[in-house]
């Protein structure tokens, strides 16, 4: 049960942060790429490779390993990136002629958050 209520906290304040973050971006920027969920799912990679590196390199104390990745990880990360809006955002692109734009935003995406997930772990691990 306790697993259960850090996933749903964590995931509570991902959703929100990504309500608010995704909104504030999509205000800012023109054209159709999407550049809100983009944003939203390149930092919480790169929030995930954080906590991956923290898992990996013992910055967590071993206890609190598991509530830690439950509450972060699945949680609040979980909450806070949106593969499905991505894909969602992709067919519209699509359906409107856009593929070009979809393409785009679909290899993009795809290649940024792997690359943020493996720059938060390297952080971690040089700075461990």
């Amino acid at each position: 049960m306790t697993g259960l209520l850090l996933v749903a906290a964590g995931g509570a304040v991902g959703a929100a942060a990504r309500f608010m973050l995704d909104g504030a971006v999509r205000t800012r920027s023109h054209g159709p790429f999407p550049w809100g969920t983009f944003t939203v799912n390149v930092l919480g990679s790169l929030a995930i490779g954080v906590v991956a590196g923290l898992v990996l390199f013992g910055g967590f104390e071993d206890g609190d390993v598991a509530s830690w990745r439950l509450a972060l990880a699945t949680g609040l990360c979980g909450g806070f990136t949106t593969f499905s809006t991505a894909m969602v955002e992709t067919v519209r692109l699509a359906r409107s002629n856009r593929v070009r734009v979809a393409l785009i935003s679909t290899v993009g995406t795809l290649a940024a958050t792997v690359v943020a997930v493996a720059a938060g772990i390297a952080v971690v691990g040089l700075l461990t």
